[in-house]
């Protein structure tokens, strides 16, 4: 069975991103880096000895950042979701995901960081809530979570009890 690597595209930041993201995540780690050779500078255009590649773990979810120059950006096409348990686990990536740029909050549980990389930071729950059997409570759940920018999710929850 192939193993299933995610690859993200900056231009020269995959070392700090790396970092980053390890830095936030558990059980997270940087396994190697590969770095530009003289070989193939006349296609990629990169110093010898810079950083080519990142190979890391967020939580044993591997993924590869690579500096591969300006020509490809992140688009919310693309979006990673964190499922978290409750809500401090909800506000710590939410605090922790914009660190440190010029970051606005997207739609309730979307925001992007300072690479431009879209994040879903989701209670696990919320789906259960919003997919549930009761219809009603379902619609006043999901009306409630398209105003939040941030979820809330004891308003959420109490919202769809009342």
């Amino acid at each position: 069975m192939p193993k299933i690597t995610l690859c993200l595209w900056f231009d020269h930041q995959a070392e700090e991103a790396a970092a980053f993201y390890t830095g936030i995540f558990n059980n997270s780690k940087i396994q190697n880096t590969v770095r530009y050779t003289e070989s193939g500078h006349e296609f990629h255009g990169k110093a010898a000895g810079s950083v080519m590649t990142v190979a890391f773990e967020l939580d044993g979810q591997p993924f590869t950042a690579l500096n591969g120059g300006p020509v490809f950006h992140f688009n919310e096409a693309i979006s990673y979701q964190v499922l978290c348990k409750n809500q401090d686990e909800v506000d710590f990536y939410w605090q922790k995901l914009p660190e440190g740029g010029d970051v606005q909050a997207q739609q309730y549980v979307w925001l992007k960081d300072k690479y431009g990389v879209s994040w879903q930071i989701l209670p696990e729950v919320l789906p259960k809530l919003l997919a549930g059997p009761d219809t009603q409570k379902a619609k006043r759940a999901m009306d409630v979570v398209l105003n939040m920018k941030k979820i809330n999710l004891n308003e959420i929850k109490r919202i769809y009890e009342r």
